[in-house]
């Protein structure tokens, strides 16, 4: 897809009030996300006057955030059996060739934040409509495994939207259950890794999702938002296999 020429259009952001979410769990999620934002960055100096909306204070803060290497989108449905939006990437690409993923990527110039970059590149990867998208706040930043500083953007997007896969990039689009993935084990995975002139099997927890195998990047900012959200705690670990 070709993203909008106007890109005044990515930089009206609409910010979801928890108060109003009628979704008990979307709307315990909406008041964490949004006070570990406000709370990583927002300078109380700011909002002396207390007048300033909670939107307001929310988006300051993604403002403020510094601009990190890729920023990835974690898009929700907002319903009440809610859905994480998941991609799979084409087999060709240089990078991840493969992997599950949010949809998002690098950060371009021009594009001025992290939000910006988000919902361009979800839009370029899978034609979702930036209008369709409600903020809740950000995530800790997470270093993917070649060294990019990544930062998670979670929002809110209406149900039932025609998605298409850019199929340059992503081969699949796919949705996890919110509520199962709060109370889903995870499952070891074995990955195989090349170290110069040796191989290793690594293991690490994954998520089985619709047939797919979430794990990496991806799996930790799942579970990010899991510890945020709803006080899951998860042990993330990369364990080369000892092999006997």
């Amino acid at each position: 897809m070709t993203v909008p020429e106007n890109i005044d259009f990515f930089n009206k952001f609409s910010v979801a009030v928890p108060s109003f979410i009628r979704h008990p769990t979307l709307r315990k999620l909406a008041e964490r996300v949004q006070h570990e934002t406000l709370n990583a960055l927002t300078s109380p100096a700011m909002y002396e006057s207390g007048n300033t909306s909670q939107s307001t204070r929310i988006l300051d803060s993604l403002y403020q955030t510094p601009i990190a290497d890729a920023s990835i989108l974690v898009a929700i449905t907002n319903e009440r059996r809610p859905k994480l939006l998941l991609t799979r990437r084409a087999a060709h690409m240089n990078s991840h060739a493969g992997e599950v993923s949010c949809a998002g990527g690098k950060h371009e110039i021009g594009d001025g934040n992290n939000v910006v970059t988000a919902l361009r590149e979800a839009c370029e990867e899978t034609a979702l409509p930036p209008n369709k998208v409600q903020l809740l706040g950000q995530l800790p930043i997470q270093t993917s495994k070649s060294g990019m500083s990544v930062r998670p953007i979670v929002a809110l997007i209406a149900p039932g939207l025609v998605l298409v896969p850019e199929v340059g990039e992503i081969s699949r689009i796919f949705w996890a259950d919110l509520e199962s993935l709060v109370n889903q084990p995870t499952v070891e995975y074995a990955v195989e890794y090349k170290m110069q002139e040796q191989t290793a099997t690594i293991l690490t927890p994954s998520w089985q999702v619709d047939g797919e195998t979430v794990w990496g990047l991806t799996g930790r900012v799942i579970a990010s938002l899991l510890e945020t959200g709803f006080d899951r705690q998860l042990e993330w670990y990369y364990r080369v296999e000892n092999k006997r």
